[in-house]
């Protein structure tokens, strides 16, 4: 049975998903041809990738096909949802820029009229078409695609030069729900000992705190504890580099306070989506 917040919450989802697809669009109108073969954080990706991969998912989620392709062994692909990542990029390696461009747009556009026609207002039901058979709820689903674009928004936009765009609303969405996952990289990634408490103080972003416990899982606690084993703070740009997986921290773009070594560790293992 769906909660009375599901609906407003899935449909604010929505709406910073669309945001981000249209400034996504936007930011890749502005990237001269020549400039879309340009690598970017991602492995074996550049910016045709980065686009092609959002065309191909958004494109099933508004009712395309599955699409198949010869993907061969790619050295920087790793289990089977990086071989399905790849098909869009395989089967779109032909077109023009303006051709993804247009792709996107149209998909996109179609997506956000089905969803404002049929809002879905059960976050624990499965959605009626999702790529790859993954195994989503609504909640996940509408989640994650925001955080996607956006990721990828920004990966082209370091790899062509055009910074921007951390202030947005899918910014927010983003460095907010990676925080969620600082627990787990406390407790299992970084192999913190229980009893340990760790605070992370991303600007823009809510201070988040968590607590190993004896089962060596990272439970978030309702505090700021006064005296905690270990403080992180950062910037919202390094916090998604490192979370995201995508580059080193610069020099001193995190302040460890507390159990330096401990921080270190943490930092190291902060990736926690590719």
């Amino acid at each position: 049975m769906s909660d009375p917040e599901d609906a407003p919450r899935l449909a604010g989802y929505v709406e910073t998903w669309w945001q981000a697809v249209q400034d996504l669009a936007a930011l890749l109108d502005q990237v001269p041809d020549e400039q879309w073969s340009t690598p970017t954080d991602l492995a074996g990706w550049d910016v045709r990738a980065c686009a092609a991969h959002t065309a191909h998912l958004e494109s099933v989620l508004a009712g395309h096909p599955e699409e198949t392709a010869e993907i061969g062994e790619p050295a920087h692909v790793t289990g089977l949802m990086g071989l399905y990542t790849e098909i869009g990029v395989v089967n779109r390696r032909d077109r023009s820029p303006a051709e993804i461009v247009a792709e996107i747009r149209e998909v996109t556009g179609r997506r956000h009229q089905q969803l404002l026609a049929d809002p879905p207002t059960d976050a624990s039901a499965q959605p009626p078409v999702i790529f790859g058979g993954v195994p989503w709820t609504w909640e996940v689903l509408l989640r994650n695609r925001p955080l996607d674009v956006w990721m990828h928004e920004q990966d082209v936009r370091r790899a062509v030069g055009l910074p921007g765009g951390l202030d947005t609303r899918a910014a927010q969405h983003t460095a907010d729900y990676l925080t969620e996952s600082f627990g787990f990289v406390v407790a299992k990634k970084a192999g913190a000992e229980p009893g340990t408490t760790a605070v992370l103080d991303v600007v823009g972003s809510p201070t988040v705190a968590y607590a190993v416990t004896d089962a060596r899982r990272g439970e978030r606690l309702p505090v700021v504890p006064g005296d905690p084993t270990v403080t992180l703070r950062t910037d919202r740009e390094t916090f998604v580099l490192l979370a995201g997986g995508r580059r080193a921290a610069a020099a001193d773009a995190v302040t460890i306070e507390g159990d330096h070594e401990l921080g270190a560790r943490i930092v190291a293992t902060m990736a926690t989506t590719p």
